[in-house]
């Protein structure tokens, strides 16, 4: 790691010299292992090791960015030579600028009990071998197919820039995905059971991962064996989990509310955002998303979760973002490019998968703000309607604001109470303000699933969690089993 701050370092001073008005460097030393098993068969197990440096500048007032993993000055200043070059070339006619922020020399590091390292192989296949075994036991053999991926990566950081800001981070990141298969009456069920957290290997019995992958597990054979069509003919109640309520704050509230997105950075890849036309007619505070009681946050702070940071790859201090409040469009996911084009300061959106991606403006972890009532309360306020624990599908449209969510396990409820009656993949097709516009009760509990979001070219699939608390959604028209 020393010779890649004093490496990271020389970057300053070489850029510098050459005429960037700003430079930054990013070198990243990270390792991963995985493991990834069939019906408890392993399929492979892999380590890798990389360390490298990312060199971001602005002359000109063009941006140029670079990488490299041969760490001795001669292929550092050509590096840093060609990119400036390239910055100066793109002769921009509104030149870049970034938002003035407190220049800080920090550290940071997640909190750990147990180094990955100092568990051995065969003890984390023999832990992976009993999960799959119990999986297999206690789903009575009704899983046919059952795939296990686990990836432990950490990682060690340091960001240097010619404005005097240091960041020495340290990250342990655990990513868990499940694909199990059970056979249904007609046709199969699948599943994607994904958890993660910022970590050492306790975080596997810290949380249990066993009793909640054999949960997972369970809970699918039930759906494939029980679930029945059935039609709703008029507006119901929809209760729906924090996975299901997560995966909607996530893609109809944080990817439309990336400045970049909105700019149209973003469209020839994964789409723009309708907030741009929103924000041509309304302030932020003023355009109306949801009812009162909604309040999306999105917070890279929380501990231990997938998206935890407290400085962001521009050396910016994080802290929660509240992109709805109390119903109205609030914030949005600011790097600090964005950030000086909307005339205010960075928000720490900035993330980067890897030391030669550049940072972008991103999501951590987007949630509902927890409310006062619990799961069985707004059960009880729900006289038809449905409780969503889980889905099988989303798709939205590029502009994130037309959307669909297909239920998987789906219980009937009548007169407050919750039926033992399976719903086979009943439809929620919603506009944004459709969904948010609905909601009139949200829960005091919290529960995150991981995702690994995607975007940029080339893609960036960086962690993420979006759960949080169950909320209610009055008079939802629900469409038919498919």
């Amino acid at each position: 790691m020393d010779d890649g701050k004093d490496i990271a370092d020389y970057v300053i001073d070489f850029g510098t010299a050459k005429g960037a008005s700003y430079v930054e460097a990013r070198f990243v030393d990270s390792w991963d292992e995985s493991y990834t098993t069939r019906n408890g068969m392993f399929l492979g197990i892999l380590e890798n090791t990389k360390k490298g440096i990312g060199i971001r500048v602005i002359a000109d007032g063009g941006m140029g960015f670079g990488s490299t993993e041969q760490l001795n000055k001669a292929t550092i200043e050509k590096v840093i030579t060609a990119i400036i070059k390239m910055a100066k070339a793109s002769k921009r006619k509104e030149p870049i600028v970034f938002s003035e922020e407190k220049v800080e020399e920090v550290s940071w590091k997640t909190e750990v009990k147990q180094q990955f390292q100092d568990v051995s192989r065969e003890d984390k296949k023999l832990y992976l071998k009993n999960m799959d075994n119990r999986l297999k036991k206690e789903s009575n053999k009704k899983l046919k197919n059952r795939i296990a991926h686990i990836q432990l990566h950490t990682e060690k950081k340091y960001i240097v820039t010619s404005e005097g800001a240091k960041n020495s981070s340290f990250n342990s990141l655990i990513v868990t995905m499940l694909m199990n298969t059970a056979r249904a009456k007609v046709g199969t069920e699948q599943k994607m059971f994904s958890i993660g957290g910022t970590a050492g290997w306790e975080w596997f019995e810290d949380i249990n991962f066993t009793e909640e992958a054999v949960k997972s597990g369970i809970a699918l054979v039930k759906t494939a064996e029980n679930a029945i069509n059935m039609k709703f003919d008029k507006p119901i109640d929809v209760v729906v989990s924090g996975e299901v309520a997560g995966i909607m704050c996530h893609e109809n509230v944080g990817h439309p509310s990336e400045a970049d997105r909105i700019y149209g950075r973003e469209g020839a890849q994964a789409g723009e955002s309708f907030y741009g036309d929103l924000l041509k007619k309304e302030k932020l505070g003023e355009a109306t998303l949801g009812t009162e009681i909604v309040t999306v946050i999105e917070d890279p702070t929380v501990p231990a979760s997938a998206g935890f940071y407290l400085y962001d790859d521009e050396c910016v201090k994080a802290r929660p973002r509240y992109l709805i409040k109390n119903g109205k469009l609030n914030e949005l996911l600011l790097n600090r490019e964005f950030a000086a084009k909307f005339n205010t300061k960075s928000n720490a959106a900035a993330r980067a998968v890897t030391y030669n991606r550049e940072p972008i403006s991103r999501m951590a972890n987007t949630f509902f703000e927890p409310g006062d009532f619990s799961k069985e309360e707004l059960i009880a306020g729900v006289k038809e309607g449905i409780l969503m624990n889980s889905f099988t599908e989303w798709n939205i449209d590029d502009r994130r604001f037309q959307s669909k969510y297909v239920g998987q396990e789906v219980y009937l409820i009548q007169n407050g109470e919750l039926t033992d009656i399976m719903i086979r993949r009943p439809i929620l097709e919603l506009t944004t303000v459709g969904i948010f516009g609905n909601v009139d009760g949200i829960s005091n509990d919290y529960y995150a699933p991981l995702g690994l979001c995607g975007k940029s070219d080339p893609m960036q699939g960086v962690p993420v969690s979006m759960g949080g608390p169950h909320a209610r959604l009055r008079n939802i028209r629900v469409g038919g089993s498919n």
